[in-house]
This record gives structure tokens, C-alpha cells and sequence, in this order.
């Protein structure tokens, strides 16, 4: 494999929570490669280890409580031992993070168009009018209507599809190396679930994105990933092509996931 093509490696990622008793595994040794414009699904159930995961990556844990090991690399470099100041530009500009709840992305008392702009100022040299341009841009590509007027209104008056879209254009404005997306449709009903799958495959075609899928629905995970793994009490326990996995399951746990999930249809 071309190391230029890797985006993201992860190698013996380990997480602990920190109890009287000792140290307790979350996390068994993960290990991930990404390439330039792959979708890599994460699959499991609630509690499995999946978002331990990812706030991992992003060092998102809470230093008092849990304490990781390993190495992350991102284009090559390694994050697990940047500043927290690095850390936080980094977060945002190179990794997108789109989490389940929209509603936790944004602070309710300032308008959709202020946080937008302070977020693209934040990390380029853009004025302010260059900032509003663009983010009405990308709400435009978001197939959101109105993006100007939306930008005047607060989180609380946007449906939760709606929000979840603008959360979607405010981290690939950044053009971010890779986008986390922790179960990004489960709070949407049908239509607003394929709407931000659409755009999330459109984002990695037109700019070569990689995207960490998180979900605990093998329908979503079965029409964009290419690779996937399953994770079960802390531990990857399957990992492979997504044909490969959806046909020939070689774990029992894999093959029950598999069995319960409902039908979803992307419609290409």
C-alpha cells in the first residue's frame, strides 16, 4: 500500500478506566488503516467500545477518569503526543466530527451563522465576509433552503436533520483529512438518514474525504463503507472487505448482527 495513501493508522490503541480497584479494559488493542476516500465502517452494539473509540482518537476522554496508550497517526503524524493546544487545531480543521446528537455541536444562545463564521475564522485567515460567503455556500451544497436566512436563526428552531446537515457543512468547509461520524442517522427518521448519507458519500467522492463510520446499523454501514470491522465488548473480534463481511460472516456474533439488522436502501 502507498504510505502516501494512508490517511489515518492506528496501531494498539488501548483504553483503561481509572476505578479504586485498578485499571479496567475498555478498549482491547485496536488496530485501523485508513486510505484517501475510503469509508471505513465501525460496527456494534450500545456499550461495545465504539465511541470510546473515536473520543480516543480525538483525545477526548477525560484524563482523570480513563487513561489511553498506543499510536495515532494522521497523515503521518503522530497524535498522542501533541499539546492540547496543537491537539485543538487540529480537531476541526484535519478531523471533522460529526457526533449523534446535533444538538450538543452547537450553543443554543448564539445563532447558526455566528458559530459557523467564528468556527471557519477560527481556523484560516478569512474575514468575516469571506466566512459568511462561505458558510452559505456549503449550506447551499448541504441542499439546505434559504442559507442566508438560516444562518439568522438558533439551533433550537432547525429540525434535527436540518441541524445535522449544518453540522456536516460546517466540518467540510475545513476540507478535513477525515470526518468521524458517530452514528450520524440515529436520531433522523428515513429520508433525513439517506439525505446526510447522500452528502456524506458525495463529500468523499468530489474531495477525497475518509470517513470513520460509527453505527449500530448494518444498513447504513452496508451501503457506504468499503472495509469493516465489528467490535464487541471492547474488542474488534471481525474485520473485513464489506462484501466479504455481509456474505461470508466468520464470527457467530457478526452473523447475529448480521440477522437482526432491518433493510435500508441508498437507491443509486
Amino acid at each position: 500500500m502507498d504510505v502516501a495513501e494512508i490517511v489515518l493508522e492506528v496501531r494498539d490503541l488501548e483504553v483503561k478506566l481509572k476505578t479504586a480497584k485498578g485499571a479496567v479494559p475498555l478498549l482491547e488493542p485496536v488496530q485501523l488503516t485508513l486510505k484517501k476516500g475510503q469509508v471505513f465502517g465501525l460496527v456494534g452494539e450500545s456499550g461495545c467500545g465504539k465511541t470510546v473509540t473515536c473520543n480516543a482518537l480525538m483525545r477526548l476522554l477525560h484524563p482523570r477518569r480513563m487513561e489511553s496508550s498506543g499510536s495515532v497517526r494522521l497523515n503521518g503524524r503522530e497524535l498522542s503526543n501533541l499539546s492540547e493546544e496543537d491537539m485543538r487545531r487540529i480537531r476541526g480543521r484535519d478531523i471533522g466530527f460529526i457526533m449523534q446528537n446535533p444538538m450538543n455541536a452547537f450553543t443554543p444562545v448564539y445563532t447558526i451563522g455566528s458559530q459557523f463564521i467564528e468556527t471557519l475564522r477560527t481556523h484560516t485567515k478569512m474575514s468575516k465576509a469571506e466566512a459568511r460567503e462561505q458558510a452559505i455556500a456549503a449550506l447551499a451544497d448541504m441542499k439546505l433552503p434559504d442559507p442566508a436566512k438560516l444562518l439568522k436563526r438558533y439551533p433550537f428552531q432547525l429540525s434535527g436533520g436540518m441541524l445535522q446537515r449544518v453540522m456536516i457543512a460546517v466540518s467540510m468547509c475545513l476540507r478535513p483529512a477525515l470526518v468521524i461520524a458517530d452514528e450520524p442517522t440515529t436520531a433522523l427518521d428515513v429520508v433525513n438518514q439517506l439525505n446526510v448519507l447522500r452528502e456524506l458519500d458525495r463529500l468523499r467522492k468530489e474531495h477525497g474525504t475518509s470517513i470513520l463510520l460509527i453505527s449500530h446499523d448494518l444498513g447504513v454501514i452496508s451501503q457506504m463503507a468499503d472495509e469493516v470491522a465489528v467490535m464487541q465488548k471492547g474488542r474488534i473480534i471481525e474485520q473485513a472487505d464489506v462484501y466479504q463481511l455481509f456474505d461470508h460472516p466468520q464470527h457467530e456474533y457478526t452473523r447475529m448482527l448480521l440477522n437482526a439488522r432491518p433493510k435500508l436502501s441508498l437507491g443509486h
